[in-house]
């Protein structure tokens, strides 16, 4: 068995690839354009599993945007997705500055939690344990819900 790609609905495809692409620093691998059915799907590699997502289409993020408008509601009920970081700290921080709501600081150096535009929740782990702690993400309170 193999991980193949975890599918969210986006209602504005370009901003989900703004956060995705630009604020997150995945890479497009694969998109599908379906007319017939009225969609676009967009697959998307972090950048660490870029060049396997290229040969072999996973890991990615399927971003399945129907082009006739509907609401969609319960991101939290999704779920989350996760993913392991170099530097917990320094991600947080260009994500802050570009924007993004960090929900859930890193305060212990292990973990943070943001959201996607569509509010799918990201869980962000610190690779190979904990980084100490420290300001401003220490003494941060969380932001809304993750």
């Amino acid at each position: 068995m193999q991980y193949l790609h975890t599918m969210i609905r986006v209602t504005d495809l370009d901003q989900s690839l703004d956060f995705f692409c630009n604020k997150m620093g995945f890479a497009e691998v694969r998109r599908i354009e379906n007319e017939k059915g009225r969609y676009t799907l967009v697959f998307l590699a972090a950048p660490d599993d870029e060049g396997k997502a290229r040969e072999t289409f996973a890991p990615t993020v399927e971003l399945t945007f129907n082009w006739d408008p509907e609401t969609y509601s319960g991101g939290r009920n999704f779920g989350h997705l996760a993913y392991a970081v170099d530097d917990i700290y320094a991600l947080c921080d260009r994500l802050m500055k570009a924007g993004v709501t960090i929900n859930r600081p890193p305060r212990d150096g292990h973990m943070a939690f943001i959201r996607t535009p569509d509010n799918i929740s990201i869980e962000l782990i610190q690779k190979n344990g904990s980084l100490p702690s420290q300001e401003p993400w220490a003494s941060m309170p969380n932001t809304g819900v993750w």
